[in-house]
């Protein structure tokens, strides 16, 4: 049997949605059974809906929370849907906490549920570093892999890049 990957949701841009009423975007649900669904998954993954917060309004409690969630994880394969704002921060956390895991932090720069969004590249992009990686903590964003302790995004362009090329 292939081995579980738990997939972690947090929040941030990938799941929101547009309200019309309030011309905002906000949080309903996950979309992240529809997008397993859609892209055909066939290993098997638990999903846990930890929060459901834009990044920019996480504090420690929440980053603690995250850790703790990635802790008592059975599977040692972990993916995080993660707010993009603050995702290096998560990162940064997860990597100080040692854990003998391979975690990636994904998110999106545009909603899933908005045309042409990199959703579900990105997932599919965490997908298979999770399985590929050896343990530790890194972010897989725009086709790119990074380290934890090795990124940073950058706003003006809207992209992940590395701290030391």
């Amino acid at each position: 049997m292939k081995e579980k990957i738990r997939l972690i949701i947090t929040g941030g841009t990938f799941d929101k949605e547009y309200d019309e009423l309030q011309g905002n975007l906000t949080f309903k649900d996950s979309h992240i059974t529809e997008i397993l669904k859609h892209v055909r998954i066939t290993i098997p993954v638990t999903v846990e809906i930890c929060q459901m917060k834009d990044s920019l309004y996480m504090d420690d409690t929440d980053r603690q929370y995250i850790l703790n969630s990635c802790k008592s994880s059975e599977q040692d394969k972990i993916i995080i849907i993660h707010g993009t704002d603050t995702m290096p921060l998560t990162a940064e956390i997860l990597g100080k906490g040692n854990l003998v895991k391979t975690i990636i932090l994904t998110g999106a720069m545009v909603p899933y549920s908005i045309r042409n969004s990199d959703a579900m590249f990105n997932l599919g992009a965490a997908v298979s570093a999770v399985q590929l990686l050896e343990s530790g903590v890194h972010i897989s964003m725009n086709g790119t892999v990074f380290k934890w302790d090795n990124v940073r995004k950058n706003t003006q362009l809207g992209v992940f890049e590395k701290l030391n090329p």
